[in-house]
């Protein structure tokens, strides 16, 4: 088993920045961000795997980057150029190939002015 705990959401106005973190118990293979907004299904927005390869949502490639200290077992994502459409409930997600993965609970991104 493997807990996440996320970090980081909170209320920033269009163009602004946020960074989220979320930390696993243990270290695991890739770990990374879905988000969902209301009425809209989850998403992938980025991921990144213990070696460094990253894949990111096209919305968001070039404003995102996803970086992991590998030590802590901790995945970041910075945010810039922050738009009203990124705004959601961003989870943190974990766990290896072909297996169910590991959420965390959930945080809360509102960009608005």
């Amino acid at each position: 088993q493997v807990q996440l705990v996320e970090s980081g959401g909170g209320l920033v106005q269009p163009g602004g920045s946020l960074r989220l973190s979320c930390a696993a118990s243990r270290s695991i293979f890739y770990m990374g961000w879905y988000r969902q907004a209301p009425g809209k299904q989850r998403e992938l927005v980025a991921r990144i795997t213990s070696g460094g390869s990253t894949n990111y949502a096209d919305s968001v490639k070039g404003r995102f980057t996803i970086s992991r200290d590998n030590a802590k077992n901790t995945v970041y994502l910075q945010m810039n150029s922050l738009k009203p459409e990124d705004t959601a409930v961003y989870y943190c997600n974990a766990g290896y190939p072909f297996e169910i993965p590991y959420w965390g609970q959930g945080t809360q991104v509102t960009v608005s002015s």
